[in-house]
């Protein structure tokens, strides 16, 4: 049995033929790399991942999306640093949920705030612009906004 093992490791390049045994078939050779060890480490972490920001804000942009296929156009201003106020009044609720959860994930993963304004209006700041008005309740200071 030991015998079948070797010719198999053998087989895969795992260890070296000594010789000793013919091998069963004919197999075309076999190279197995050896993992190097890199002098610098393979992933590089950015200095920092969050959008820096940029002197003065230049614009609030507003959004009343349709269709949940627009959510593309809200996530390319916010990434951008632009505040972005979302009228979903036009949509229809599935849609409107589905839109909301992408938002709230949108500004969770770049540490900004989502707020309610009305019933279907939001606005999202991203983390380098502050909104003062009112008290806000500790349920609205938070990332992730409860759509229950």
């Amino acid at each position: 049995m030991s015998s079948a093992l070797r010719r198999m490791t053998n087989y895969l390049g795992l260890t070296e033929d000594d010789g000793s045994q013919t091998p069963a078939i004919d197999r075309p050779a076999v190279k197995v790399a050896k993992p190097s060890t890199p002098s610098t480490p393979r992933l590089s972490v950015a200095q920092s991942a969050l959008p820096q920001p940029q002197g003065s804000m230049d614009r609030i942009v507003t959004i009343t999306p349709r269709f949940y296929s627009e959510a593309r156009a809200i996530g390319e201003y916010y990434r951008e640093g632009n505040p972005v106020i979302m009228n979903l009044s036009d949509m229809e609720e599935s849609e409107r949920k589905r839109l909301i959860d992408f938002a709230s994930g949108l500004v969770f993963g770049h540490a900004g705030t989502i707020e309610r304004v009305t019933s279907k209006v939001f606005l999202l700041t991203p983390p380098n612009v502050t909104v003062s008005g009112e008290e806000k309740s500790a349920a609205a200071q938070a990332s992730l906004f409860n759509q229950s």
